[in-house]
Parts: C-alpha cells; structure tokens; sequence
C-alpha cells in the first residue's frame, strides 16, 4: 500500500474514533480488505457479547476478505475495548487505537495512543471525550496482535471454499 493511501485510511479512522468518542461510544473493530491496491470494503465486527462471541465475531471478519480475494488488510480496534469484550489481558498502551496493515507475508503494527479529554457526561453516566492524540510508536512489523486479531489477519488470506448447493448439506 502506498503512503497516501495509507495515511488516508489513519485519517479516516482518527476520525471516525473521534466523531464517535464525541459520542459517548467506542466504534467496534473495523477490517479494511483491498485487492491490488483498491479498497473493497469497509466492515464494522457484529454486534457482540462479551466472552466466547466476541473471540469468534472478531475473527469472522476474515471472511469478508476471503470472500473478497483481499491481498492487504487493514483492521483498527481500540486496546481496552477490545481486551474487555475478549475478556483478555490489555496487552500495550491504553487508550489505544491500532492499526495493522496485513499481507500474507506479514503485518505491521501501528499504534495511535491518546488521552481521554472528558467533554460531558450524560444523565445516564455516558461519557463524551475527545481524543488528545499522542506521538505515535514507530511502526512494529510483526508486532504482537491480540489472538481475534491475529486469527482474523491469519484467516484473511485463506480462501472460503464453495459450498455444495446438495440438499445433503
């Protein structure tokens, strides 16, 4: 992917985080499949439950790529977000939004951690922030991903085999 094309899709995520935290909401992980350098997509994970669903829902956007014949992907998730509905452990800095850039060859990590700047507080205890964007890290090709991340950037590049329209099936 091309620098351009890249700090494009950052952009667009920042601010899509920050539209959202203005909200009082943190967006679900995202995937970003493209087939020779065109993106095809752009899919937010299903709603989840927290546990064993999200695991498996994080994952399963790997078929959207597959689906796709994608060649990169880019997924975004936020660290704590993530690690609660995973039930996991919160694994580098936090708040955080990541970034991977994956290829069947590898990925690379990238890391946009920010402070909270509280706005306002709803009635039913909802918080709306603004994000105070830090110095990102230097990029971390092969950098550790959380296991539903690392599973959907594993599964990406596996073709979904055709179904038998059999009525046995």
């Amino acid at each position: 992917m091309d620098a351009r094309m890249w700090d494009g899709l950052v952009g667009v995520v920042k601010e899509t985080y920050t539209a959202s935290l203005g909200e009082g909401a943190v967006p679900r992980p995202l995937m970003m499949p493209l087939v020779r350098g065109e993106l095809v997509g752009l899919i937010w994970v299903r709603p989840l439950k927290v546990g064993q669903d999200a695991l498996a829902g994080i994952a399963e956007l790997a078929n959207i790529a597959a689906a796709a014949g994608a060649d990169e992907v880019v997924l975004a998730w936020e660290t704590h977000d993530v690690a609660t509905a995973c039930e996991l452990p919160i694994i580098g800095p936090a708040p955080c939004l990541n970034m991977v850039l994956a290829t069947p060859g590898g990925h690379v990590l990238h890391q946009f951690p920010y402070t909270e700047q509280l706005l306002s507080t709803s009635p039913e205890g909802w918080a709306s922030v603004a994000p105070d964007w830090s110095p990102a890290p230097a990029p971390q090709p092969g950098g550790e991903l959380v296991p539903p991340i690392q599973a959907a950037v594993n599964f990406s590049f596996t073709p979904i085999e055709t179904r038998s329209a059999s009525p046995s099936c």
